[in-house]
């Protein structure tokens, strides 16, 4: 990288992408460290590569609208109407944090009153050629290309800059990941109610990756970031497959006996699909009673990629076979499981042998803690839905027929207006000011074998 000065401003923020990642490679057999030295970089001097599309067309920006009323996007668009966005409109103040593929900075438009501040991710695309992980990189970017919802990134901008550089600009999330913020609680864990919180909105946005026909294969505390608003965020679509799916509404009378035995649940509750893309096609009021619901989940996905991250990667995949969709939902499971318990279920001294754990061991659940917030059922419900999720057997873990519909109709979720998450008040509200990023706790590795 190119010995170039930072532009600065004094700012100081929160480390919000994996800085101390590493990753396995089945070329090598080995570990290398991700872990970068501090960079001086900066597009003072930089020029649009030749022949390439620099980025988003007005009409393309406008179709975000979930993003109407924020000002982030509208200091974007507003520089987007007279010429594409590039490399010289923005103002790089610091690095934020690095992972497998890329680094982030924290940067701003240049000449902008807006104090609005953004994440560009930053690839080498030479670098990434020579590990061949330049398909990577462009799975992310495409992914992104068409998100649109609440608890998923905004593109704001993507381009190329000599001389070997790609870059996209995102939402920046001041709030740190869950996996820090996990730390900070007592006993190093979330009550019942908080762990209800993210579980849900966690929820609707693989709901919304899995109608897109997109598996998202990396889903841990890590890659849950928290605006400063104390909602949710997931990143990081590297490892994510693409295939496709074909959302439905199907009657909930016709599956209920079904699904009841493959749940082990009598009560059915409505799951109603949240911040759907599709637009001007809204059924009756009379079709979205409770005797109907979305089903959306890619069941045609298939791949035999080894991916994913030690202590969250699904029994298929530990064991070398074919896996699908339903590796999203076993990671949900172990997700909740961690909230609540501080740690991972099938955590061994050595990667080896958590992988062997998770093959061969049972679920086994530590005595509930103590929690004056939380009633006994509510504990109960939550294990139900973990040891559903868990299940060894993809064919039969919840979530794998009918994706999130099934995994919103559990009790855990019962009286949980999913629809109106953005409205609810997230359990913590990160401050203004935040501690240092070197005392974050170790995160686990990624392991990506191809």
């Amino acid at each position: 990288m190119s010995d170039l000065q930072m532009d600065s401003d004094g700012e100081s923020g929160q480390v919000v992408l994996n800085s101390s990642q590493s990753s396995m490679s089945s070329s090598g057999g080995s570990c290398e460290d991700r872990r970068s030295s501090f960079c001086r970089f900066s597009f003072d001097d930089a020029a649009p590569a030749v022949g390439v599309e620099l980025p988003s067309a007005p009409s393309r920006l406008s179709s975000k609208p979930h993003r109407s009323s924020d000002a982030a996007w509208a200091a974007i668009w507003s520089r987007a109407v007279d010429a594409n966005l590039g490399p010289r409109d923005f103002k790089l103040v610091r690095r934020i944090g690095s992972g497998d593929i890329g680094t982030v900075y924290l940067c701003r438009l240049r000449d902008e009153a807006s104090p609005c501040a953004y994440a560009m991710k930053v690839v080498d695309k030479l670098a990434l050629k020579k590990k061949k992980k330049l398909e990577r990189a462009a799975t992310e970017k495409r992914i992104l290309r068409v998100l649109d919802h609440p608890f998923l990134p905004t593109l704001y901008a993507d381009f190329d800059a000599s001389p070997h550089f790609s870059c996209v600009v995102m939402e920046y999330c001041s709030g740190g990941d869950l996996h820090t913020l996990r730390h900070r609680q007592p006993r190093l864990r979330f009550s019942v109610a908080a762990t209800r919180f993210y579980a849900a909105e966690v929820l609707l946005a693989l709901e919304y990756l899995h109608m897109l026909g997109i598996v998202y294969r990396d889903l841990k505390p890590e890659n849950i970031l928290i605006r400063a608003d104390g909602h949710i965020m997931l990143s990081d679509f590297d490892l994510s497959l693409e295939s496709t799916a074909s959302p439905t509404i199907e009657p909930l009378v016709a599956a209920a006996s079904s699904e009841a035995a493959a749940v082990g649940c009598d009560d059915h509750f409505r799951a109603d699909p949240s911040c759907l893309p599709f637009r001007g096609r809204r059924a009756p009021r009379r079709a979205s009673k409770a005797d109907r619901r979305f089903v959306a989940e890619p069941v045609g996905a298939r791949s035999r990629s080894f991916v994913g991250t030690h202590e969250y990667v699904a029994p298929e995949v530990a064991a070398g076979r074919p896996h699908g969709s339903a590796v999203d939902w076993w990671a949900y499971g172990i997700l909740i499981y961690e909230l609540l318990y501080g740690r991972t279920p099938f955590a061994g001294p050595t990667n080896e042998s958590t992988l062997r754990n998770i093959v061969r061991q049972p679920l086994a659940f530590p005595r509930p803690p103590s929690d004056p917030s939380s009633s006994s059922s509510s504990s109960s419900a939550a294990r139900d839905l973990i040891a559903g999720l868990l299940a060894k057997d993809p064919a039969t873990r919840l979530g794998s027929r009918r994706g999130a519909a099934d995994v919103k109709a559990h009790p855990f979720f019962k009286g949980l207006n999913l629809a109106l998450m953005r409205s609810r008040r997230p359990p913590v509200v990160p401050s203004s000011a935040r501690s240092s990023s070197s005392n974050e706790p170790n995160k686990p590795a990624r392991l990506d074998y191809f």
